[in-house]
C-alpha cells in the first residue's frame, strides 16, 4: 500500500497536467491564468506553442466539447451531465456538448473473459452456451456482448471496462480541484457552486458503476409497467449478473431513431412518439422516477409499437414535493398562470442574493405572454426551458439538480417524438398528468393522508421540545452560544445620517458667523472698510460662503 502512494500521486500529477496541456491547446489559457495555474511555470511559453492550428476559427462552446472529448471518459460523461442543465449554461453550450459521443474503442476480449469469469465464479463455457467475441456496442464505462445462456434464452451481456474506476476516481479528484479554483478565482461561476457539481457528478457516476444497483433499477422499472402494453423492460438475469458483469434479456427491435426501418416494418410514429412520452410522464409522475439519459440510442421499438428502453444505468429518483411543483410549473405555463409561475420558481430555486422579485415576475410574465400568442400545439417545451433558465440564470437563481434533469428528459423524449411525428407537442400528453396529480392533490383521502403526517411530525416536535428549549438554556448559562449580529442594507442610512449631521454642523457655524458679525457690526469695533467694521465683513462674507456651498450641495446630493 505505500508503494502505491507515490505511483498514484505521480499518476495524478502527469494527469493533471495532461489536461492543462489539452486546455491550452484548446485556447483557454487566459482562463488558467485567471486560475493561477500557469503563473510560475517555467515551460509554460513551451505549452502556449502547442495550440491548435484552427482554434480561432471555432466557437467557445465547440473548443469546449472537442477538448472535453480529447481528455476521455470521465470528462466525456460529466460534459454530457452539464449538458443536461439548462439553467447553468446558455443554450449553444447545451447544445454542443449534447453532440459529446460515448464511444470509444473496444476493449480485447480476453480480458471480457477475465471480467466475466472472475465476477461469476465459474468459466466462461461454463456459465453461458455462447458468447460473442465481437461487442454490439462500446461505451467509456462498458461494453456489451450479445450471448445465449444454457437454457437457450439469448441475452445481452454488459462487461464494465478493466480498471475505468480507478480512471474516474483519478479524474475526479482532478476536476474537484479545477473546481475550487473556479470557485474561488472566477467570481462569474460561483452561484453554479462548481464544487457541489462536481461531488453530485462523483455520485452518479460512481453509481452507475455499480451494475447490481442497475440491475435492481431495471426490476423496479419491470414491476411498475407490469400489465402495460405499451412498455417492455429487459428481463434480468441474476444468476449472471455481478457488480461489474450485467446479464439482461436481449432486445429485438428497432432503434427509435431508425425511421427508414420503422417505416418498412410499417410501425406506427405517431403511437410510438405517444408511447415514449407516456413511459416518461409515468415514471415522473406517477412511479417519481426518471431516466437521467433517456437519448434515442436507449429506446428501442418493437412489435405494435412497444417501447423498450434498456439502459438503467442512470436512475434519479424524485420525492413528492419536486412532482408536486414540476405539476404546477407546467400547469402555470399552459393556464399562462404568472403568479403560480413565479411563486413555485422562487420556491425552489435557490438563490445566492436578494432578488427582485418585481422584475424577476415581469420577465416571467413578457414570456407567458409570447407564449400565449401561440396555440397549445405550438408550445415548445425546449424553448420555454431555455428562455425560463436564461431568465433564472439573470437573476442567479439555480433548479434543482433533480428538477433540472428531469427537464432535459423531457426535452430529449419532445425532440425524439418530433422526429417520429413533426406535429407531436408533448404538453398535449402531459397535460393530462399534471391535470390528473393536482386533482390527486385535492382529494379528501390524499388531503387526510398529508393532514396525518403533518399531525405525527407536530406531535414528533413537541415530543422533543422541551429537551431541545432545556439544552439551548443550558449552552447559553455556559456562555456556549455566541449570537453574531451583521447588518446589510443599512451602509445607505449610515450615509444620510453621516450628510445629515455634517450640514446640520455647517448649518450651525453659518447661524453663529451671522450672529457675530451682526453684533460686531452694531458695536462698530476694529478697523473700518468702507465704514464697515472689517471683522464684521469678513464674517458675513464667510457665512455667504459657507451658506452658498451648502446649497450646492444639498441641490447635487453631494457627500457632504
Amino acid at each position: 500500500m505505500k508503494a502505491r502512494g507515490p505511483q498514484i500521486a505521480r499518476q495524478e500529477v502527469q494527469r493533471y497536467g495532461r489536461v492543462i496541456a489539452v486546455l491550452v491547446r484548446y485556447g483557454f489559457k487566459d482562463i488558467l491564468f485567471r486560475l493561477n495555474i500557469m503563473r510560475d511555470m517555467p515551460w509554460r511559453d513551451k505549452l502556449f506553442k502547442r495550440e491548435i492550428r484552427n482554434v480561432n476559427s471555432l466557437s467557445t462552446p465547440q473548443r469546449v466539447r472537442r477538448a472535453v472529448e480529447e481528455l476521455g471518459p470521465t470528462f466525456v460523461k460529466f460534459g454530457q451531465v452539464l449538458s443536461s442543465r439548462p439553467d447553468l449554461l446558455p443554450d449553444e453550450f447545451i447544445k454542443e456538448l449534447s453532440r459529446l459521443q460515448d464511444e470509444v474503442p473496444p476493449f480485447p476480449f480476453p480480458e471480457v473473459k477475465t471480467i466475466v469469469e472472475r465476477e461469476l465464479g465459474h468459466p466462461l463455457g461454463e456459465l453461458y452456451d455462447y458468447f460473442e467475441e465481437r461487442p454490439t456496442a462500446a461505451a467509456s464505462l462498458a461494453q456489451v456482448h450479445r450471448a445465449r445462456t444454457k437454457s437457450g434464452e439469448e441475452v445481452a451481456v454488459k462487461v464494465q471496462r478493466p480498471g475505468i474506476e480507478g480512471i474516474i476516481d483519478s479524474d475526479i479528484r482532478v476536476l474537484r480541484k479545477l473546481a475550487a479554483l473556479a470557485e474561488h478565482h472566477l467570481s462569474e461561476f460561483a452561484f453554479l457552486q462548481p464544487v457541489a457539481f462536481v461531488d453530485e457528478f462523483a455520485g452518479a457516476i460512481h453509481r452507475e458503476l455499480d451494475f447490481v444497483r442497475e440491475g435492481r433499477s431495471a426490476d423496479r422499472f419491470r414491476k411498475f409497467f407490469e400489465g402495460d402494453e405499451t412498455v417492455h423492460v429487459p428481463l434480468v438475469y441474476w444468476n449472471l449478473s455481478a457488480a461489474r458483469v450485467l446479464t439482461l434479456e436481449y432486445i429485438r427491435g428497432t432503434k427509435v431513431s431508425d425511421y427508414a426501418r420503422l417505416d418498412a416494418l410499417a410501425l406506427d410514429r405517431r403511437s410510438i412518439a405517444i408511447n415514449g412520452a407516456n413511459l416518461i410522464l409515468k415514471e415522473i409522475f406517477d412511479f417519481h422516477r426518471f431516466h437521467a439519459d433517456p437519448h434515442a440510442g436507449n429506446l428501442f421499438v418493437l412489435e405494435h409499437n412497444v417501447i423498450a428502453p434498456v439502459d438503467f444505468g442512470m436512475i434519479g429518483m424524485l420525492d413528492k414535493e419536486i412532482v408536486d411543483q414540476l405539476s404546477v410549473l407546467f400547469t402555470a405555463i399552459v393556464n399562462q398562470d404568472v403568479e403560480s409561475l413565479g411563486n413555485v420558481l422562487l420556491k425552489i430555486c435557490s438563490a445566492t442574493e436578494p432578488l427582485q422579485t418585481g422584475a424577476l415576475r415581469f420577465e416571467l410574465a413578457d414570456l407567458l405572454e409570447r407564449c400565449y400568442e401561440a396555440p397549445l400545439q405550438q408550445l415548445n417545451i425546449r424553448e420555454i426551458t431555455i428562455d425560463v433558465t436564461g431568465i433564472l440564470r439573470r437573476y442567479e437563481l439555480r433548479f434543482p439538480q433533480e428538477l433540472a434533469m428531469t427537464t432535459r428528459s423531457l426535452m430529449i423524449i419532445e425532440g425524439v417524438g418530433r422526429g417520429l411525428y413533426p406535429e407531436f407537442n408533448v404538453f398535449e400528453v402531459l397535460e393530462p398528468f399534471a391535470r390528473k396529480l393536482m386533482m390527486r392533490k385535492s382529494d379528501p383521502v390524499t388531503k387526510l393522508r398529508d393532514l396525518t403526517k403533518t399531525v405525527g411530525h407536530t406531535v414528533s416536535l413537541l415530543e422533543t421540545l422541551p429537551s431541545d428549549v432545556q439544552e439551548i438554556l443550558t449552552k447559553i448559562k455556559q456562555n456556549e452560544i455566541s449570537i453574531k449580529f451583521e447588518h446589510r442594507g443599512l451602509e445607505r442610512l449610515s450615509s444620510v445620517l453621516e450628510r445629515s449631521s455634517n450640514r446640520l454642523s455647517f448649518a450651525v457655524v453659518i447661524a453663529a458667523l451671522i450672529i457675530g458679525s451682526s453684533l460686531v457690526f452694531q458695536m462698530g469695533v476694529g478697523p473700518k472698510v468702507f465704514g464697515f467694521p472689517l471683522p464684521g465683513l469678513v464674517g458675513l462674507l464667510m457665512a455667504i460662503v459657507l451658506g452658498l456651498w451648502m446649497l450646492v450641495g444639498i441641490w447635487r446630493s453631494s457627500q457632504l
